[in-house]
This record gives structure tokens, sequence and C-alpha cells, in this order.
């Protein structure tokens, strides 16, 4: 008898508990469709996705001019002056490319 009792109180506790969490569910705000169960949603631009696949592996010795990598040597125009890739004397380091100006 007295485990028939204790059975009895265990099943009356456990049926108490999932009716709690049941009830405590269904009283939560539905959720929208595109945000599942999230609480900050950012909104990221459709370049963000694919910026990486354009990326240029990084120059190790390169001078940069609009986002593009040049090596040493390389001559280029902007507004009427040439510019050239050339190696910096007064810097020391693993990049020490410069843009002079071509006379």
């Amino acid at each position: 008898m007295r485990r028939y009792s204790v059975l009895m109180v265990v099943a009356l506790s456990l049926a108490t508990s999932v009716a709690q969490a049941n009830s405590r569910y269904q009283s939560m705000p539905q959720q929208g469709s595109n945000g599942g169960n999230t609480d900050v949603v950012v909104d990221m631009p459709p370049e963000a996705w694919t910026q990486a696949e354009r990326r240029q592996p990084d120059c190790l010795r390169c001078c940069i001019f609009e986002n593009r990598n040049y090596t040493e040597g390389a001559v280029v125009k902007s507004e009427g002056v040439l510019l050239q890739c050339t190696r910096d004397e007064h810097s020391i380091g693993t990049n020490n490319l410069i843009w002079k100006i071509v006379k």
C-alpha cells in the first residue's frame, strides 16, 4: 500500500509539471516565421555573403591602389599623374613599398 501511494504522488507531481510547462509554452508570444526563436536580428547586405569570394589574397610586398594590389615596378595613372610602386629607402620591414611620383 505504501508503494502504491508513493507511486501515485510521483505520478501526480509529474502530471502537474507537464501541465504547467504546457500552459507556459502556450502563453508565449508566437515568433515570426523569419526570426525563429531569436532575440536580435541583424540585417546584412547581400554583398556581405559574397565579398570573401572576390577578395584577393593578402600581398606581403605590394602597393595598394583603389583596392587592388600592385607589385614593385607597377605604374598607374591617377588624375594625370604617373605613380610607380617602388621600395622606400627610409623604411625597414616586410612591406616597404610605396607609391612615388614618376617625373
